[in-house]
């Protein structure tokens, strides 16, 4: 998936810091993944801006996505 070892180290440099910023982030994921997600499940998203006008759609899981997360779960965690 990604053949330049840079690249890695540049994304698990991202996901580090992202993981500090935002510590109940993966936590939730990992409840959402063990717990909740499966195909069929609909995810809610929601942004609110600095000028507070919030936009959201949802998304209704498809085997398509969770193989997707799988494979990316598989990618970061080997290079962990």
């Amino acid at each position: 998936m990604f053949n330049n070892v840079s690249q890695l180290l540049e994304l698990r440099a991202l996901r580090n810091r992202f993981e500090k910023n935002h510590p109940k982030f993966f936590p939730f994921m990992k409840a959402a993944k063990t717990r909740a997600l499966e195909e069929g499940s609909l995810i809610e998203i929601s942004v609110t801006p600095p000028d507070g006008e919030m936009i959201s759609t949802n998304l209704k899981v498809q085997a398509s996505d969770l193989e997707l997360l799988q494979k990316l779960t598989e990618v970061l965690s080997q290079n962990q």
